[in-house]
């Protein structure tokens, strides 16, 4: 069991490292080819469209950090579910290295365990709050609506 926590937590520190280094390459050995997934656009599936949604925002802006923290894990057998908070900040690319976006949520992610190890085969995303210049990820700002 203590072999499953290490194993879970490690995943969950290769997906943060993978996106600031957008090694796009190492998304199949996290995630499970049928992937199902919400990050607050509506639900979506697999692998290509997980990419699709990394890069449309990451391939946008300069260089970001994600920090994931306060992991809870439950483990039954060849299944886990885990919680785990993010703070994401991104900072803006040529031009815009002064503004920055900050994003806090929480994953929660299930998982099966594979012949490769284990594997994320639903991840969704509760957003908690959003701070900075939206910009910054190619996000146009939202204007209120008069009248």
């Amino acid at each position: 069991m203590m072999a499953d926590h290490l194993a879970l937590t490690s995943q969950l520190s290769r997906f943060a490292r993978m996106l600031d280094q957008r090694d796009w390459e190492a998304v199949p050995s996290i995630f499970a080819p049928e992937i199902s997934f919400d990050y607050g656009e509506g639900k979506q599936h697999g692998l290509p469209a997980l990419l699709a949604q990394f890069r449309k925002y990451l391939d946008y802006c300069g260089p970001t950090q994600h920090l994931l923290g306060s992991i809870e894990l439950q483990i039954d057998g060849r299944t886990a579910l885990t919680r785990s908070y993010v703070q994401a900040r991104h900072q803006g690319a040529a031009g815009m290295q002064n503004r920055f976006y900050d994003s806090h949520g929480d994953y929660i992610d299930h998982w099966e365990k594979h012949a490769a190890g284990w594997l994320i085969v639903r991840r969704d995303v509760r957003w908690i709050m959003h701070r900075g210049d939206p910009g910054v990820l190619g996000i146009q700002p939202v204007q209120p609506s008069i009248g």
